[in-house]
């Protein structure tokens, strides 16, 4: 007897062409009606019987009829026998089946049918606030395109594999929001939920794709959709991003300026334009620094004397 613990294993049918048993069950349907005319006819002693085999044959005829199914293209059709797995049909076109047998599908009251669709299918769950790996409170929004390839798994060994896959991805989102900040650091080597998309995205994939395995789901791709600080945060973590753009540009006009002004001295020196004391370098460098590195436009003062 199978353990409840093992998962369950898909069983694919082959099931009867649905045209070659539509011919059978009308076929008997008609030949039911014909006895039970003939027998409402005849006088004989036994009319009744014949009337009511027909009506038995007629009966037996659109039993036969109630098998018949149609799937269509990427659907699926789980059937039980009697409280028990019976099988899955997979394939398109029109069958029949035991009719006995009975469509099981425990989220159909979400998907609308007793299907299964294989198709694939977006998940667009709700925006979620969580910590990210430094303790700042964001707001992250995952969009997921996922899709049933264990009909048997979906069905039998989760109770609402739409509502599974819903709760799954959640709780991946935070265990992935709580491994990484949410902008680089200040070194650069980091992953983080802004500076790698793509990395995050990928693991964020292989994390539910993990959780949802029992239900026989595959993930086909995980992106975040939304993600900020938040509203208690961002506008404190915007001026904090301002001054750090700030101080970037800085270094960098610092840097330039402080090239210009020894290529400088290096031109007038080697062009013997002036020779410069210690002291006079000293003040042409403070007062090209001031203009290379000033927010505003330096006014000069054209000196008409002598240079000491």
């Amino acid at each position: 007897m199978k353990s409840n613990k093992e998962p369950m294993q898909e069983r694919v049918l082959k099931p009867f062409s649905g045209w070659l048993m539509l011919l059978v069950g009308v076929v008997v349907v008609a030949g039911g009606i014909a006895m039970c005319v003939l027998g409402g006819q005849s006088d004989d002693s036994f009319a009744v019987v014949y009337v009511i085999a027909g009506a038995a044959v007629a009966v037996v005829g659109l039993f036969l009829l109630g098998g018949l199914k149609i799937i269509h293209p990427n659907e699926a059709l789980v059937l039980t026998l009697f409280g028990k797995y019976y099988g899955s049909v997979k394939s398109d076109g029109f069958f029949w089946v035991n009719p006995f047998c009975a469509a099981y599908n425990p989220a159909a009251a979400a998907v609308g049918s007793r299907k299964l669709s294989l198709k694939a299918m977006t998940l667009n769950n709700e925006m979620q606030k969580v910590n990210d790996e430094e303790g700042n409170p964001i707001e992250i929004g995952v969009v997921v395109i996922w899709r049933v390839v264990d009909t048997a798994r979906a069905v039998f060994d989760v109770e609402n594999f739409v509502q599974y896959i819903s709760t799954q991805c959640d709780a991946a989102i935070r265990q992935v929001a709580r491994q990484y900040p949410y902008d680089v650091s200040e070194n650069g080597d980091e992953k983080s939920l802004r500076g790698s998309s793509v990395e995050i995205a990928e693991i964020l994939k292989q994390e539910i794709q993990s959780r949802v395995l029992v239900a026989g789901i595959e993930i086909v791709e995980a992106r975040i959709a939304h993600l900020a600080y938040a509203p208690e945060i961002a506008a404190a973590m915007l001026q904090r991003q301002q001054a750090s753009a700030i101080i970037a540009a800085r270094q960098k006009i610092v840097d330039g300026a402080v090239s210009m002004v020894e290529m400088a001295l290096h031109k007038l020196s080697e062009n013997n334009v002036v020779e410069l004391d210690e002291e006079r370098k000293a003040a042409m460098v403070s007062n090209l620094l001031v203009v290379l590195c000033g927010n505003k436009d330096a006014q000069p003062i054209v000196n008409s004397g002598s240079l000491y």
